[in-house]
């Protein structure tokens, strides 16, 4: 059970109701929104970013859903792991192409660019003192300064609200195995969800 309770959208603000429209959306796609409706304000806050941060988003949603899964097996978030984006699965996400992210630098279905901003993501959820230059001169193979903002912001938000996310332990909708409290947990799988599209 959620260490905090997860609100029911009948119990959000209209103002909240009216910005996520919650009807026909499932539990999991409403996420931690429903536990971020304590604060509704913040909460308001929080959908505008991350609707932001994904609807004008110019990297690839491939990209973006690959990365997004190694920060949660980082984070060991159960409610990231176990949902697949729409978007994503569009774009070409496999569930072979997510375990091939056990050994991202092995993989035959990773581009060299995918292996860069996974090598970036794995230091920003790891070990983010030992980025160097030589790690944005990585990326800069592959992505232009804008599309590198846009990446860090992304992992940014998946590494802390992410971790967030683990310490509520959310994961009351969530397939058996991701329920498990020892040892680690990986995204990949073959139970997991995919919820809607994102904004």
């Amino acid at each position: 059970m959620s260490r905090i309770r997860l609100l029911p959208p009948e119990e959000w603000t209209p103002e909240l109701r009216e910005l996520v429209q919650p009807e026909g959306r499932t539990d999991l796609e409403l996420g931690n929104v429903r536990i971020y409706a304590h604060r509704p304000e913040l909460a308001e806050a929080y959908v505008r970013f991350t609707g932001a941060i994904r609807s004008r988003s110019t990297l690839p949603a491939r990209l973006i859903e690959i990365v997004r899964l190694r920060v949660a097996f980082h984070n060991q978030c159960r409610s990231c792991m176990a949902i697949r984006y729409a978007d994503g699965v569009e774009a070409g996400v496999t569930e072979d192409l997510v375990c091939s992210l056990e050994q991202p630098e092995e993989a035959p279905d990773l581009t060299d660019a995918e292996r860069a901003a996974l090598r970036f993501a794995d230091l920003m959820a790891s070990d983010h003192l030992s980025i160097s230059d030589a790690t944005i001169a990585d990326l800069r193979e592959h992505y232009s300064e804008p599309e590198i903002v846009e990446l860090g912001m992304h992992i940014g938000l998946y590494v802390g609200y992410g971790r967030l996310s683990m310490a509520w332990d959310m994961v009351d909708e969530l397939p058996d195995r991701f329920h498990e409290r020892e040892g680690t947990i990986t995204p990949w799988g073959s139970d997991a969800t995919i919820v809607g599209a994102r904004k």
